[in-house]
Formats: C-alpha cells, sequence, structure tokens
C-alpha cells in the first residue's frame, strides 16, 4: 500500500509556470512507475506522462509535449511535474498515480494501469 499526496497548486496567470509534487508513503517508493493525469472541468481524465522506476526514462502525451518535464526523486520518496508556459487551458485538477507492476512505458496512459491515485491537486491559469 502506499498513500499519495499532491501539492504545489494554485492560481497563476497564462505564462507562469509551476512545479507540482507528490509525495508517497513507505519504504518502496523506487518499486513504482509514477504518472500524471489531469482532469479539466466537465472532461475526463487525461494522461499527462509517466517515469520509470530509477527516474531514467519518461513518456509523455503528445498534446504536452515541450511544456511538461517529470521527474523524481527516490530519496525524497517524489515525484515531480514541471509545467512551463501555462496556459488557460491548463487548468484542471492534476493527479499522480503509482503502478507496481513493470509495464512497457506505452501503457502508462492507461488509468486502469494504476494501482493507487492520489487526490489531486488544483492547477488554475488565468488569461
Amino acid at each position: 500500500q502506499v498513500q499519495l499526496v499532491e501539492s504545489g497548486g494554485g492560481l497563476v496567470q497564462a505564462g507562469d509556470s509551476l512545479r507540482l509534487s507528490c509525495a508517497a508513503s513507505g519504504r518502496t517508493f523506487r518499486s513504482y512507475v509514477m504518472g500524471w493525469f489531469r482532469q479539466a472541468p466537465g472532461k475526463e481524465r487525461e494522461f499527462v506522462g509517466g517515469i520509470n522506476r530509477s527516474g531514467s526514462s519518461t513518456y509523455y502525451a503528445d498534446s504536452v509535449k515541450g511544456r511538461f518535464t517529470i521527474s523524481r526523486d527516490n530519496a525524497k520518496n517524489t515525484v515531480y511535474l514541471q509545467i512551463d508556459s501555462l496556459k488557460p487551458e491548463d487548468t484542471a485538477v492534476d493527479y499522480c498515480a503509482a503502478d507496481q507492476t513493470y509495464r512497457a512505458a506505452r501503457a502508462w496512459a492507461d488509468v486502469t494501469t494504476y494501482d493507487y491515485w492520489g487526490q489531486g491537486t488544483q492547477v488554475t491559469v488565468s488569461s
């Protein structure tokens, strides 16, 4: 079992940057693939990107490549989502998720891949 808590969201202006954090409990954080998803008002949950256990490999949705960067610090049991050049359409609740099973990177985009989910952090971007 792992507990996930997202933080770092808030109200920002278009063009700003944010770094979201997802803190995990337990001593087995290094064994989990971590993913980020977002859900805009009235929309279904959308894949953002994922990162492997060591942090050496990442995989992103085509829609966010170039502005979103995922990293992790296993010593701190934390995964990060850096968002640059924020746009109003980035307004959403951002969720992190953990997967304890090895999978090919393409599977990371499937919400059913993940065993554990955080409660989300709200990102609101004004124009």
